[in-house]
């Protein structure tokens, strides 16, 4: 017995059907494709992105001016003591004083002008402070019994001057005062007309004095 043919139409209607099932198998493989290409980024994406870590937690500083509360139960603290002034050298003993005249020679020949200095040790065993600026200190010149000159006459613009001298500590005068050989007077201090004061061997002694305290013993120069 012969086998049935079928007509043409079923054959095509059988490979349109084969056809259908060949799209639907490969548009499901594109399609899971598709997917997992699209999918992948986004997975690394959210591994990328992380939830931050939790911050652990910080105290909030109190505002400027306000004290930190105590613990409980503790004690209040004591208030700290005030704070003591420091002490630094006391003002000199003028009996721990040691006063000195001083003159650049001894004698001075007709041309020279004597340069007049001080001198003063601290004698005492503490270190302490001493006003020698130019307000303090007195220069006067002597012939016997006739004052010839005097450093306060004609003064300009004295100065204070504090420091500090240690014990034992001996300071001479920085600027030596210059003695033009004239007569001094506070009515003369600009005048080109004052006496002269004699030269030839005439002796003259000098005296100083500074703050309050005056050498006791002068010092002897010789004019020529």
């Amino acid at each position: 017995m012969s086998a049935r043919r079928h007509s043409p139409a079923v054959y095509r209607r059988r490979r349109i059907v084969a056809l259908l099932l060949a799209l639907i198998v490969v548009g499901g493989i594109t399609a899971g494709i598709v997917w997992a290409v699209t999918a992948q980024p986004w997975r690394m994406v959210g591994a990328l992105f992380s939830e931050p870590e939790p911050s652990a937690p910080t105290s909030t500083p109190l505002p400027t001016g306000e004290a930190t509360p105590a613990p409980s139960g503790s004690q209040t603290p004591e208030p700290e003591p005030e704070p003591t002034e420091a002490t630094g050298p006391q003002v000199c003993d003028p009996n721990a004083i040691q006063v000195e005249a001083l003159t650049d020679k001894d004698v001075y020949a007709a041309d020279e002008q004597p340069r007049l200095s001080i001198r003063l040790v601290n004698t005492g065993d503490v270190e302490c402070t001493f006003n020698v600026g130019t307000s303090q200190q007195r220069f006067t010149i002597t012939s016997g019994d006739d004052t010839w000159w005097r450093s306060t006459d004609c003064q300009r613009d004295p100065i204070d001057m504090i420091v500090t001298l240690a014990a034992g500590q001996e300071v001479t005068s920085a600027e030596p005062v210059v003695w033009d050989r004239t007569r001094s007077a506070v009515d003369t201090c600009d005048s080109d007309r004052r006496p002269v004061a004699p030269g030839g061997g005439s002796s003259y002694h000098l005296k100083v004095e500074i703050g309050g305290i005056a050498s006791p013993s002068s010092r002897q120069f010789i004019l020529g």
